[in-house]
C-alpha cells in the first residue's frame, strides 16, 4: 500500500505561489507512487481527494472579523480568544476527519504554520500534530516577519505557539536561504532550502485553444509585440519599472500585457498604474478573463485561460520586483525560453543571480545600457532563441522536478526509512 501524503492550505485554488508550488510538488510525488490529498477552504482538485472546509479559508468572514481586531492592535478581548478557540476546535475536529478518512501518513502544510492569516487554523494544526504526533513537513513561502501589517498584533501568543512551531514530528522547508537564517536566528529552528522548481526536463505544450481565447482577450495583431508582466497588479511587484520599460523601448508596436488583476491586495496601486500608462503613452492591456493555474484540471476548467496559454506569445518578460520570496514568473519565462528583464532583489542577487543566467538586469532603477540591451535582444530573434535555449539548460540543473525530489525523498527517508513507499 502506497503512502498517503495530505496538503493542508488555507487554499489551493488560483496562481498564487503557495497553490502553485504545492501542485509541483504534488506532481513529484505522485510520479513517485505517493497517493495525494487535499484539505483546504477552497479547493480546485477533483472531489474525491479533496476535503472542503469553508471555515479553514483566510478570507472566512469569521476569520476576517478576527485579523481585523488583531492586527494593528496590542490587546484583544475575552470574547475574541474565546472565538478563536472555538473555531480552532472545529477545525482540529475536520483535521482528524481529513487525516482518518484518507488514512494519512503524513502531512505537508503549505504556509499555514508560516503567515498568521488563519490564526485557528495554524493553532489546530499545531495541536494535531502533536496530538497525533503525524510526520508533517511544513512548507514555508513567507513569514509574519517579513510583513510590516502582522509586526503589531494582538495575538504574540499564538504566533510563538504556531507560527511557526517546534515540533519534534515536523520538519521545516523554506525557499531561499534568507529565510532559512532568519527561522534559525529568530526561532531557533533547522530547516532545509528547496527553491521553487519546474519541470524542466519536459517542455510545455501548447494548448491551442487556450491560444486563441487569450488573443481575442487582449485585441493584439499580428504586428504587435507583447511585453509580459506575468504576476498580479500589487505594489511590490515594481510594475511602474515595467510600464517605464517599455516607454523608453520607444516602438508603437511594443504592448505592455498584464496577466493577472489586483485581486486580495486591493486596487488602489492598480488604478494608479493604469494612470501612469496613460500618462506615459503606453499601451497596457490587462487580461480581464480569469487566468487559471496549469495545473488546474478539474472538470469544467478546460475551457478557462492558462498562464501556460498566455507565455508562448510573450516576446519579452518584465519582471522588476522591489521583493519576492522567490520568483515564480522568472522561472516561467525560463521555462518558455523568453528573455527577461529583472530587478536585482535580495532573493535574485543572493541565490539566482550566481548561477550565470543571461538576462537584462536593472538595479533599482533603468539606464540606457538596459535599454539598449533589451532593445537589440527583441530586434534579433537568433539572439533570442540562443539566449533560451541557454538559460533553459541552466535551470534544468538547478530548477528541476528532479532537483525536488531529491529533496522530497531526503525528507520522507528520514520519517519513513529507506523503503517509505
Amino acid at each position: 500500500m502506497s503512502t498517503k501524503i495530505g496538503f493542508v492550505s488555507t487554499r489551493f485554488s488560483g496562481t498564487d505561489g503557495v497553490t502553485m508550488e504545492a501542485n509541483k510538488w504534488a506532481d513529484v510525488l505522485l510520479e513517485n507512487g505517493y497517493e495525494v490529498f487535499w484539505f483546504a477552504g477552497e479547493l480546485n482538485k477533483d472531489e474525491e481527494i479533496c476535503f472542503t472546509v469553508p471555515e479553514a479559508h483566510f478570507k472566512d468572514p469569521t476569520n476576517q472579523e478576527i485579523n481585523d481586531q488583531v492586527f494593528g492592535k496590542k490587546s484583544r478581548s475575552l470574547y475574541l480568544t474565546d472565538k478563536i478557540q472555538e473555531i480552532k476546535g472545529f477545525l482540529k475536529l475536520k483535521l482528524r476527519e481529513f487525516i482518518d478518512r484518507f488514512q494519512i501518513d503524513l502531512l505537508i502544510v503549505e504556509n499555514a504554520l508560516t503567515i498568521p492569516l488563519q490564526i485557528p487554523l495554524g493553532l489546530a494544526l499545531t495541536e494535531t500534530i502533536v496530538e497525533r504526533q503525524i510526520p508533517s513537513i511544513a512548507h514555508h513561502h513567507d513569514f509574519y516577519w517579513e510583513r510590516t501589517r502582522f509586526l503589531v498584533n494582538a495575538v504574540d501568543d499564538y504566533i510563538h505557539m504556531a507560527f511557526p512551531p517546534r515540533l519534534p514530528s515536523l520538519e521545516h522547508v523554506v525557499i531561499n536561504t534568507a529565510a532559512q537564517e532568519e527561522l534559525a536566528h529568530r526561532i531557533g529552528i533547522a530547516s532545509i532550502v528547496i527553491p521553487n522548481v519546474l519541470d524542466f526536463d519536459h517542455p510545455p505544450k501548447a494548448n491551442s485553444t487556450g491560444s486563441e481565447v487569450f488573443k481575442k482577450s487582449i485585441g493584439m495583431t499580428s504586428g504587435d509585440l507583447m511585453i509580459l508582466q506575468p504576476t498580479r497588479i500589487v505594489q511590490r511587484k515594481g510594475i511602474e519599472h515595467a510600464i517605464e520599460f517599455v516607454k523608453q523601448l520607444n516602438n508603437p508596436a511594443y504592448k505592455l500585457c498584464i496577466s493577472h488583476e489586483a485581486g486580495d491586495e486591493g486596487f488602489e496601486y492598480s488604478e494608479w498604474i493604469v494612470q501612469v500608462a496613460e500618462n506615459m503613452g503606453v499601451d497596457l492591456r490587462i487580461i480581464q478573463t480569469g487566468v487559471d493555474d496549469p495545473w488546474n484540471h478539474k472538470s469544467g476548467s478546460q475551457n478557462r485561460l492558462s498562464l501556460w496559454d498566455i507565455y508562448p506569445h510573450a516576446d519579452f518578460i518584465t519582471f522588476p520586483s522591489l521583493y519576492e520570496g522567490f520568483g515564480n514568473a522568472f522561472l516561467e519565462a525560463l521555462y518558455f525560453k523568453k528573455p527577461v528583464l529583472i530587478n536585482r532583489y535580495a532573493i535574485f542577487v543572493r541565490d539566482i543571480e550566481p548561477i550565470g543566467f543571461e538576462l537584462v538586469v536593472m538595479d533599482q532603477f533603468l539606464t540606457p545600457k538596459v535599454i539598449d540591451k533589451a532593445r537589440l535582444i527583441l530586434e534579433d530573434s537568433g539572439l533570442r532563441k540562443e539566449l533560451g535555449e541557454r538559460n533553459y539548460e541552466l535551470a534544468r540543473k538547478h530548477f528541476s522536478y528532479r532537483m525536488l525530489w531529491k529533496n522530497l525523498n531526503f525528507l520522507l527517508t528520514r520519517f519513513f526509512g529507506l523503503d517509505h513507499l
